[in-house]
This record gives structure tokens, C-alpha cells and sequence, in this order.
């Protein structure tokens, strides 16, 4: 199993309606063939979009055929019990140059209960933010089913949504049914789970070139939403350089952020997870047994759970997610 060691993959670029220049001008990625990219799919096991291994000895295998081979050595024997052959992460990139439609996600529960695998948390970073940016995060009131149609029908849903400005560094955990949308101006990365399902609420009344609207779900989301008053907003963390400080310890991933301004030994002996890692500033080398690999801002990678010991030296100040499964916490 030495093959085995850090995993870089090829990115995965998805144009949209609403996607802008920042993942090519901030985080380096070349898509030069489309006009809009708003996201990159930097880790994913989806079916149409497995992740390719993009060097080193295993350079050309995807994703799945990795954990059909390795099995527990790449994802960790409690993982594997739950989820099997199946990657639990979606790890992307967005770069909203407009404002992403009001939408949500079904929970566990009911995506399942629809004939679907699972259904979709996730939370956001933001990596880059221009001045007066802002997102929404669910509402800013209590609203019943009837209100909430009753707004949808006139159009002023918009006029009850929470805004939240955001700057670089802040954090939102979006459960299943919260309702939300990202607005002009935000780069970040999105860590969620491994599923693509989205009920498309409000879409801005936007039309493409042809004078097309893009489908709505709007019978589909009913049953999905939290209708109740957002209270929570940004995640609450702290940083403490050179030291992976938690963000978040949820049932489907945890999240912590490492500041590093020195070289630091992680040690993962006892983790019993894979491990990924997501630079969000700044460049440095990761350094194991068998691999010297340099990594800097929009990088992805994927240790996998046989990996002990890994050493990180920051070329200048740098920041990284660091994202696992706990199942202690759960």
C-alpha cells in the first residue's frame, strides 16, 4: 500500500449563469474554454463527476477506483462501515459574480424518502469578498407555509430574507432546509455533503440570452424548508497560529483552520478518517514519507487514513480547512 500517500486530483469546471474570473485570477485555475466558470469540483466521487487523480504513481485512477481498491486504508474502517464504497465529501470552489438563486436542500430524511441517496449540509469559507457583499442565510422572520407562498406568488420573498455582509475568513454552517443564496462579489470553497440535489426557489426573475428562465422547484421545496427565523448567522471561531482551532464537529464533517507562520508535525495515527485539506491563503510544502509536495491558495488535498504523521512548512503565513469525518460526534 505505499502507493498510497497525499492525492492531488484534476479540477472538475462547471460554467454558470452567475460565475465570474476569480477562481482563474485568485486561485490560478486555467478554464480558459468557458465564458462563466463558477465553480470547480476540487474533490468528488459523484457519478459523471469522479475526481481524477492528477499525479504521482497513482495519476489517472478516479476516486471511486481508489476506494474500491483501497477500501478502508484510504477513507478509515468506521467511515467505510457507514458509507462503504461510497465518498461521503463534495469539496468545491464557487466564484459568485451575481446573485445565486434562493434555493435549499432536503435533509437526510427526506431525500430518501424522494429515492435519493442522501441529502445535502454543507458549509462555506470565504476566501475572497469584495466591499458590501452580502449573502442571504435563511429569514429574517418567522414565516408561515401560507405567508411564505403568498410572498413567492408576489414576488417580495426577497423582502424577508436574512442578509449577512461577509468579509474574507467568515464562515457559515447551512443545514438541510436552511434557505439561502450567495450574492455578487464571493469567493469560496464549499464543503458539503456528497450529494447535488437543490430545490430552486426564487431565480431574480432572471432570464439567459435566449429569454429563458431556469427551472424552479418550488412544490419540491415546500417540504423541505425551515420556515423558522435564522438565529445563528456566522460560525464563531478563533484562531490560534499553528494549531488547528475547530470550527466545525457535525454529524457529516468537522472543520477546523490552521494559521501557520512555522513548520508543524500533524500527527493522524488516531483519527480513524481521511483528511482533506483546503488552502485558503498563502502557499507552503506538505511534507510525508514518500512525498515533498508544494500547495498554495485554491490547492485540494486528500490524505488518506493510513497517513501517521505529515510535516507542513509555511512559505510565508498560510491557511488551511482541515476537514474529517468524527463519528465521535455523532
Amino acid at each position: 500500500m505505499e502507493l498510497l500517500g497525499p492525492l492531488k486530483f484534476l479540477p472538475l469546471y462547471k460554467n454558470k449563469i452567475w460565475g465570474g474570473n476569480k477562481i482563474k485570477d485568485i486561485l490560478k485555475y486555467d478554464y480558459s474554454p468557458l465564458p462563466n466558470c463558477g465553480e470547480v469540483w476540487a474533490l468528488s466521487a459523484m457519478e459523471g463527476n469522479e475526481s481524477v487523480v492528477a499525479e504521482g504513481p497513482l495519476e489517472g485512477n478516479t476516486l471511486n477506483e481508489l476506494l474500491e481498491i483501497y477500501m478502508t486504508d484510504l477513507v478509515g474502517e468506521d467511515v467505510f462501515e457507514i458509507y462503504q464504497n461510497d465518498f461521503p465529501l463534495l469539496i468545491k470552489f464557487i466564484d459568485a459574480n451575481d446573485w445565486l438563486s434562493i434555493q435549499v436542500h432536503p435533509n437526510d430524511e427526506l431525500a430518501q424518502a424522494r429515492g435519493l441517496e442522501r441529502g445535502k449540509t454543507e458549509m462555506w469559507y470565504i476566501i475572497q469578498a469584495d466591499k458590501n457583499a452580502k449573502l442571504i442565510k435563511g429569514f429574517a422572520k418567522d414565516l408561515s407555509k401560507t405567508e411564505y407562498q403568498n410572498r413567492l406568488y408576489n414576488k417580495t420573498l426577497k423582502d424577508v430574507m436574512n442578509y449577512i455582509p461577509v468579509n474574507k475568513g467568515d464562515a457559515f454552517y447551512i443545514d438541510a432546509g436552511n434557505v439561502h443564496a450567495l450574492g455578487p462579489g464571493i469567493l469560496l470553497t464549499e464543503i458539503q455533503q456528497s450529494a447535488d440535489t437543490t430545490y430552486r426557489i426564487y431565480d431574480w426573475d432572471r432570464v439567459d440570452k435566449n429569454g429563458n428562465s431556469r427551472k424552479l422547484h418550488v412544490q419540491e421545496a415546500l417540504e423541505a424548508i425551515d420556515f423558522k427565523a435564522e438565529k445563528e448567522g456566522k460560525i464563531d471561531y478563533h484562531i490560534h497560529k499553528n494549531q488547528s482551532m475547530p470550527m466545525v464537529d457535525e454529524q457529516y464533517f468537522t472543520t477546523n483552520i490552521l494559521t501557520l507562520d512555522t513548520a508543524i508535525e500533524k500527527n493522524y495515527e488516531e483519527l480513524r478518517s481521511f483528511v482533506i485539506y483546503i488552502i485558503t491563503d498563502g502557499k507552503m510544502v506538505l511534507k510525508s514519507e514518500n512525498t515533498n509536495m508544494n500547495l498554495g491558495i485554491g490547492d485540494v488535498v486528500l490524505l488518506p487514513a493510513i497517513t501517521n504523521k505529515i510535516e507542513l512548512h509555511p512559505l510565508s503565513e498560510a491557511t488551511l480547512l482541515e476537514v474529517y469525518i468524527n463519528l465521535r460526534s455523532t
